[in-house]
Order: structure tokens, then C-alpha cells, then sequence
């Protein structure tokens, strides 16, 4: 597994080595240069990056919880396949069920002060649109992550929030269009439901969710 010139000068940040790690194996899965399916080896990852497999491990463990890996008992890690047609539409269809409820709650029960921070994850998701590489899909890709898992936790239904977290529906989806087109696409939507959510408007909240997962169906699709 080849380090690309953009990992190893990510890993040469001073940011916190377990992150860096973490966002250099996620940014490969991302782009498709591992393989789904592929086995990922923890120690030939650890000599590639040139660090130990504690970090490597708690990467892979992060991953895990996230459904970008799967662990294997006696064989070990490998990432996970990518969604068929069946799933994807049972995917949509769950996120139907779920995000537009969460988001009308969320026009009631959001306070302020987190408001704040989506409207501060949608700046950076815009300005991450602007530029162009599989790095910058990636990092788009999780704030997107943080974006929705941030709804679906503050609605504050327990159950719902579980069951929107054990869909991993972020990470599989910018798996399957590994381009631009989807980024720019969604920041006005996510302006536009937070827009509804700051205004505490739960019909318009509900029903910009609606649309945009409805949207992203079609650019997934």
C-alpha cells in the first residue's frame, strides 16, 4: 500500500498523530485506492506510514464503528463492500423514515449555541467544495458525517439517533461517486435546512431534509 505524496505530508503535521493516521487511511478508502473488500494489514500500514500499530489499530477500531471496516476473528481488517442497488434503496428509504423527523425536532430542541456549529460545519463544508482532489472529497465527506450525525443526536430521540448512527450511510454513499459534483451540490441544501432550524420553523426544516435526501438519491442513485 503506497503512500501518496499528500498522506505522508499530512503525517508530518503537528496535529495529534492518532487523527492523522486516522484520516490518512479514511482519505484512501474514501478515494477507492483500497479496494472494498481489500484486506488492510495493520502492520504493513504501520511500516508505510512509519509509526507503531497502536495508533494504526485505534484508526482501524474508529473506522470500524463508522462501517468503513470490518474486522475479521483470525484474518483481521478489510474494508467494507460497497452498497448494491437493494441496499441503497433500503438505505433511502430508512433515511426517509428517520431525518426529516429528526430535523423537524431539531427546529424545537436545538439550542442556539449548537445552531452555531452547523452553520460553522457548512462554511467549511463550502469552502471544501471550492477545491478540487479526492483529499478534499474526503474531508467533505466527514463533515457531512458530523453534519447529519449532529441532527440525528439532537433531535433527542435515543433510538432514532442509534439507528441513524448504525446506517453509516455517509461513508457508503461518497464511496460510490468518489467526485466534485456531490459536494457542491448539497451545501445549499444544508444551508437551507439549517436556515429552517434556526428560524424554528419545523415544517420547513422536515421538509428540506426531505428534499435533500430526496436529491442525494438521485445523485447516488
Amino acid at each position: 500500500m503506497a503512500v501518496p505524496s499528500a498522506v505522508a505530508g499530512l503525517l508530518k503535521r503537528p496535529a495529534r498523530l492518532g487523527d492523522a493516521v486516522y484520516a490518512a487511511i479514511f482519505e484512501r478508502i474514501m478515494a477507492l485506492e483500497v479496494v472494498p473488500g481489500e484486506r488492510i494489514s495493520v502492520d504493513a500500514v504501520a511500516r508505510q506510514l512509519g509509526v507503531s500499530q497502536t495508533p494504526i489499530r485505534e484508526a482501524m477500531g474508529r473506522l470500524e464503528s463508522e462501517g468503513l471496516v470490518r474486522k475479521t476473528p483470525l484474518v483481521g481488517y478489510s474494508a467494507t463492500p460497497r452498497l448494491g442497488a437493494a441496499e441503497l434503496a433500503d438505505l433511502y428509504e430508512m433515511r426517509l423514515q428517520l431525518e426529516p423527523f429528526a430535523a423537524r425536532k431539531c427546529a424545537a430542541l436545538m439550542p442556539d449555541a449548537v445552531i452555531e456549529q452547523l452553520e460553522a460545519l457548512c462554511q467549511e463544508m463550502a469552502d471544501l467544495a471550492k477545491r478540487e482532489g479526492l483529499a478534499a472529497y474526503a474531508q467533505f465527506a466527514q463533515l457531512d458525517m458530523a453534519f447529519h450525525d449532529q441532527i440525528a443526536v439532537s433531535a433527542g430521540n435515543a433510538l432514532v439517533a442509534e439507528a441513524l448512527g448504525r446506517l453509516h450511510s455517509h461513508v457508503h454513499l461518497f464511496r460510490l461517486l468518489a467526485e466534485a459534483k456531490a459536494p457542491a451540490a448539497a451545501n445549499g441544501e444544508h444551508e437551507a435546512l439549517v436556515a429552517a432550524i434556526r428560524a424554528r420553523d419545523g415544517d420547513g426544516a422536515e421538509a428540506a431534509m426531505r428534499q435533500h435526501i430526496e436529491r442525494s438519491r438521485r445523485r447516488f442513485a
